[in-house]
């Protein structure tokens, strides 16, 4: 790809968000009955290739049970209020009615509430007992002390989540994780990110992970990009692991799967992140505008809880339908916003696609943001002779 010159001395490469592609049809149109959507992660099989992501506001116990019963597979934030508290419900109806200039101070107070690894135990194993897939979250800091309360509780996938993850973390004065020796003494599947480049998703393909996830403030409770100035653009970020996970195919003979984390609004933005790449999605606001979700209206993402560095924020999310119509329909909203998965089942079959892996090779081209495809700028209609 060709650099762009910023100025003398410096220079960066155009990347592109998934609002500037547009999936292209293909000569071939296929009946969306015969579109498979299945995914399978280590040794776990879905029906959609979905995960929720560890955000109170959009995952409870009782949501991650509903989730794996419509085909997706929920992640349970372990260091969130699930894990703090005995009955966190009364903190989400305070949460929900704080005023916006002081959800962040109060969240942060909620927050500093150890975890209490009994609680950890029995939230995984509430959503255990119904024969659901079990899947949580930690910090990269709290990852090994926390281990070996997960083996004993047989979580069965772990998400290893974090502003920015990398195989290699250097610290003069602090322990550090390596997740290589890690993820093999955990001897249980794990997902590793976010991330946001090829060689960083070589390099976490590397430890031995399952999974990467894919998306540096992409998410929509993320405020990175405004505290920190770092990210991609997510349609490049996730075309950029598709190949390292083809390098990665090449050099191990093992496929690691690319989840591409954040920067979801409708059905029609999973459908341009599978179409770049990606394996599967992590959803979290959309699915915080659930009935069922906790948060009762609003999501907001653990890193605004940081004592001293919040790097997301609370934010409403209009109530859209039950999950059943937020993933699978019917949907009732005429922009996408309902039935995510019906968007990705209609796409591939417009298209002519039989299943995700296939939709990965679909082709794409650049459209200007907030444009649809075919409409010209109004100044260029005015303009005679055009």
């Amino acid at each position: 790809m060709v650099d762009v010159e910023i100025g003398i001395g410096k220079s960066g490469r155009r990347g592109y968000a998934l609002d500037e592609i547009v999936v292209v049809p293909s000569r071939r149109t296929r009946d969306a009955s015969d579109v498979d959507l299945s995914w399978r992660l280590d040794a776990f099989d879905f029906t959609l290739p979905l995960m929720v992501a560890p955000s109170d506001g959009a995952v409870s116990p009782r949501t991650a049970i509903e989730v794996g019963r419509l085909g997706g597979l929920a992640v349970l934030d372990l260091d969130g209020l699930w894990t703090r508290y005995e009955d966190p419900g009364p903190l989400f109806e305070e949460i929900a009615a704080l005023a916006a200039d002081r959800a962040t101070r109060r969240l942060q107070e909620l927050y500093a509430a150890p975890v209490r690894p009994g609680l950890v135990r029995e939230r995984i194993r509430e959503v255990a007992q119904t024969g659901t897939v079990t899947c949580g979250a930690v910090t990269p800091q709290r990852a090994a002390e926390i281990a070996d309360v997960l083996l004993e509780a047989e979580l069965e996938i772990l998400v290893i989540r974090g502003t920015v993850v990398s195989a290699e973390h250097v610290s003069k004065g602090n322990e550090t994780l390596d997740l290589t020796s890690f993820i093999r003494r955990l001897d249980i599947p794990v997902v590793v990110g976010g991330c946001a480049s090829y060689q960083a998703a070589l390099h976490l393909m590397r430890t031995g992970a399952v999974g990467v996830l894919v998306g540096v403030g992409s998410q929509t409770t993320s405020t990175i990009p405004e505290v920190l100035g770092i990210g991609a653009p997510q349609a490049t970020a996730i075309a950029d692991a598709a190949g390292a996970r083809t390098r990665h195919l090449e050099e191990t003979g093992v496929y690691v799967q690319v989840v591409a984390d954040g920067g979801f609004d409708t059905g029609a933005d999973i459908v341009k992140a599978i179409a770049c790449g990606a394996d599967a999605v992590m959803v979290g606001s959309p699915v915080a505008a659930a009935t069922e979700a906790p948060g009762l209206g609003f999501d907001w993402g653990v890193a605004a809880s940081h004592p001293s560095l919040p790097k997301s924020t609370r934010i409403a999310v209009p109530r859209r339908g039950t999950l059943e119509e937020i993933l699978v329909g019917p949907g009732s909203d005429g922009h996408g916003r309902t039935n995510l998965f019906g968007s990705l089942r209609g796409a591939m079959a417009s298209c002519g696609y039989a299943d995700v892996r296939s939709f990965n090779k679909a082709d794409v081209v650049v459209a200007p943001s907030g444009r649809r495809p075919g409409t010209r700028r109004p100044a260029e209609q005015a303009v005679p002779g055009r």
